[in-house]
């Protein structure tokens, strides 16, 4: 039986949400009780306020912001899940244009999220902010050095704001998954996906269920004594 922690009376701000982890993840956060908004570029349709937006814009991710303070009164937890994969492709053949791209949603769209929500997070003396990270960020996978260096980018912004915000009341971790079931997945080489299945010793992909379970734990009250933190869930391939 899941675990359902007891999210009633908190507002919870998800982006990425209309498929994979952060669809996993905003269900779970809905069935705890925490009222809802959920960003992405199509809005997604559930029990939740659907915002439509590009992460990494910053006005549409200020917008948005705005939008749920104004409606929903304030935000409580940040769930940032909004990225991409990049192409396949060694670093030398990796074009500016590819290498912005993901760049701007996985690193850039991290910051513009935290940016705008966490100055209301400390205004009221409570947040969780958990943002979503990758194994590759930490170990680099080879032909996804646009997506490495980013998720890597987004490991370095949690230790800043974890110690930037140490006594306000707002925890700030991520997470780093190995390989999980999402749509991210169909932008990768076979030879690419087949990499990194080899490397996980419980010998399978992960699901966006057992990344949102360990998402909700995070974002929840049960979680007091952590920040800048990075918490793995890679079927054991995460070595550090």
């Amino acid at each position: 039986m899941a675990v359902t922690y007891d999210l009633t009376g908190r507002c919870a701000f998800v982006t990425g949400g209309a498929s994979g982890i952060g669809l996993a993840a905003a269900e779970r956060l809905r069935a705890g009780g925490a009222e809802l908004a959920v960003l992405d570029r199509e809005a997604a349709p559930g029990d939740w306020l659907a915002l439509e937006g590009d992460i990494s814009s910053s006005s549409d991710v200020d917008a948005a912001v705005g939008r749920v303070e104004a409606e929903l009164g304030r935000i409580d937890i940040l769930v940032n899940s909004a990225g991409v994969p990049g192409d396949s492709m060694r670093t030398t053949d990796t074009p500016d244009e590819e290498w912005r791209r993901v760049m701007a949603v996985n690193a850039d769209g991290t910051f513009y999220a935290c940016r705008a929500v966490i100055p209301g997070m400390v205004r009221r003396g409570y947040g969780r902010v958990v943002l979503v990270s990758s194994i590759a960020g930490k170990e680099g996978n080879p032909m996804a050095p646009a997506y490495s260096a980013s998720k890597a980018a987004v490991i370095a912004l949690t230790k800043v704001l974890g110690k930037d915000l140490a006594q306000t009341g707002v925890l700030v971790n991520c997470i780093a998954p190995a390989v999980i079931e999402t749509p991210i997945l169909d932008g990768l080489s076979p030879e690419h996906l087949g990499y990194m299945v080899e490397r996980i010793p419980l010998g399978r992909t992960g699901t966006p269920e057992e990344v949102a379970a360990l998402i909700c734990w995070l974002a929840s009250d049960e979680c007091t004594f952590s920040t800048g933190a990075v918490y793995d869930i890679s079927g054991g391939r995460a070595v550090y």
